[in-house]
């Protein structure tokens, strides 16, 4: 708490403190109730003062001398104490991740809709795999690099809802970056684990340890995201997909919530547009060996000139993060 907060606190309690004291008078010579209540600033409570103190008036509700009366409280007090009452409140709370980079290190926790539930976070490829591979103007666009952007912000924004996150791939080189063109490196890990060359075994490293964390975690709702870019023609330009494991309901109800909530944001923002994103079943190596709920998304074309400003634009890339994190919150009230 600041200095100034504690000042202002303690001056609260004094004032309330300090209204208790005079909560009660004793009557001068030939005054009556009016005069008394009067003198008192209290000129407006006199049925309220008559309740306060049964049993202790004369005949006639005559003020009797050396008689302490109650004295009902005063606007005034009131106002303080609803003051004091809310600086009580709790402030909204300010946290730091280091993993976001200087920058975007502190958030602020405003609200605790995601209380309960937990996820596993993770950016595809990385470390010794850039994954797929785009040019823009002379400037190469590197999958792992852009999807770690994006799950970043979307690890920051669960956490300002009161969520429990791991992010798995990690790169303590790299915070949340506002830059369009991200530089490429291969100093990933998997939580502080180098990542292998083989594909089997860079998937079995990140399924493994969201397993590990998993059956750790208290939390009864659980959720593993896989965040990639697909490669295809220059030509092709593709909304966000959704895939879930075979035979996982709970992954499929995920799935189309993901859909419905990208199609409504997409009406709000860009009502002539539509949404063709699709959702699928798909034998997927981290979808089939991950215990908790897995939806793996596939946000666009690095090839294609359209999807690319998805990724190139930094406000575009939040979006992307805050569309996923109002989807994860309606399946999270959906689970309830």
């Amino acid at each position: 708490m600041k200095p100034v907060r504690i000042i202002l606190f303690f001056f609260l309690l004094w004032s309330i403190s300090a209204f208790a004291q005079t909560q009660e008078d004793t009557p001068r010579n030939n005054e009556g109730i009016r005069e008394f209540l009067q003198r008192n600033n209290r000129s407006e409570y006199y049925k309220q003062f008559l309740e306060l103190n049964k049993g202790k008036f004369g005949k006639d509700n005559i003020l009797l001398l050396g008689v302490k009366y109650k004295l009902p409280p005063s606007k005034d007090q009131k106002n303080v104490s609803k003051t004091a009452s809310k600086s009580q409140k709790k402030q909204p709370e300010v946290r730091k991740n280091p993993l976001f980079g200087k920058k975007y290190e502190n958030y602020t926790v405003k609200s605790q809709q995601l209380k309960g539930a937990c996820f596993f976070l993770s950016s595809g490829h990385g470390g010794p795999d850039p994954g797929a591979v785009g040019n823009v103007d002379g400037r190469t666009l590197h999958e792992d690099e852009y999807a770690y952007d994006i799950i970043l912000r979307l690890a920051r924004r669960l956490l300002e809802e009161g969520a429990k996150v791991y992010v798995i791939i990690q790169d303590a080189s790299d915070g949340i970056r506002d830059e369009a063109y991200l530089s490429n490196n291969n100093s990933e890990t998997c939580m502080g684990e180098v990542i292998p060359f083989g594909q089997t075994a860079r998937l079995k490293q990140r399924a493994d340890k969201i397993n590990s964390l998993s059956r750790k975690a208290k939390e009864k709702y659980k959720r593993s995201i896989f965040l990639h870019l697909d490669s295809r023609s220059q030509r092709q330009q593709l909304d966000v997909f959704f895939y879930y494991a075979n035979g996982s309901a709970n992954g499929k109800q995920l799935a189309n919530t993901m859909k419905e909530t990208f199609s409504q944001q997409y009406g709000n923002h860009q009502p002539n547009r539509g949404f063709s994103g699709e959702v699928s079943a798909r034998n997927l190596y981290v979808l089939d060996h991950t215990v908790p709920v897995a939806l793996f998304s596939e946000l666009g074309n690095i090839q294609n000139s359209f999807d690319q400003r998805r990724f190139i634009n930094v406000n575009n890339r939040q979006a992307l993060a805050n569309w996923l994190c109002k989807g994860l919150i309606k399946d999270y009230e959906n689970s309830k």
